[in-house]
């Protein structure tokens, strides 16, 4: 329970005053967390409860409330009344009031912060996963070619292979050796029934699979199309 000396708007000023010189170093040491958080608003919780309860105690007390009269129209002290009791739930529950903006600039301080960690964390992620990316593409080889048909239930289909793929190896070809979309066809021409490597590029990432050139149901050794790249 707090006097009438410390409960009026010193403690939040003290708080407000703490929170403003609040520097990023020391945020940095000191990061706020969602337990952090929840254990603040579970106090505030607490606060209301026994605010109420002192409501309680002056709605018991003829209804009295924060303003009403503790004296009859003679001016003498309500003998209906526990003066004592009233004085201290009303008391109480000014104290408490001010505890409660206090903590209500804390949490919403807290939260701020919590927001501003999250949204730098997630800024830093997407960085890292940009540079990541841009450190790999630089280390792929150049495509020489792009899947742009794929038929159902074909060789090609079921090694993996997909619409968009850039190829960046096919068997023994590579963007060293590549000269033209005759290069694939004698690969897979001599490699009827046996398994090659395939890399391609896509989404950024390099997939390699293995596609076994071999007779099915629809026309040639693969069942998909093959366009040469440009560059």
């Amino acid at each position: 329970m707090c006097s009438y000396k410390v409960c009026p708007l010193r403690r939040a000023v003290v708080l407000l005053l703490g929170i403003m010189k609040m520097t990023e170093e020391n945020q940095e040491k000191s990061k706020v967390t969602v337990e952090d958080v929840q254990k603040l608003i579970k106090k505030k919780d607490e606060i209301e409860e026994q605010i109420k309860a002192y409501y309680d105690v002056l709605e018991d007390q003829a209804g009295v409330g924060m303003e009403g009269p503790l004296v009859d129209v003679e001016g003498y002290p309500r003998a209906d009344l526990d003066l004592y009791q009233i004085r201290t739930a009303r008391h109480s529950i000014s104290c408490l009031q001010n505890d409660h903006k206090a903590l209500m600039l804390e949490i919403e301080a807290a939260l701020h912060q919590l927001h501003a960690h999250e949204r730098a964390k997630r800024e830093r992620d997407q960085q890292e996963a940009h540079e990541e990316a841009m450190e790999q593409e630089e280390t792929l080889p150049s495509a020489f070619a792009r899947v742009d048909h794929v038929t159902a239930g074909s060789p090609a289909s079921q090694a993996g292979l997909r619409v968009g793929d850039e190829i960046i190896q096919f068997g023994s070809v590579n963007p060293g050796n590549f000269q033209n979309l005759q290069n694939i066809a004698s690969v897979v021409q001599h490699s009827e029934g046996k398994s090659l490597s395939v890399g391609v590029v896509r989404n950024g990432q390099r997939v390699q699979m293995s596609l076994v050139p071999q007779r099915w149901a629809g026309r040639g050794l693969l069942g998909c199309n093959i366009q040469p790249l440009h560059r």
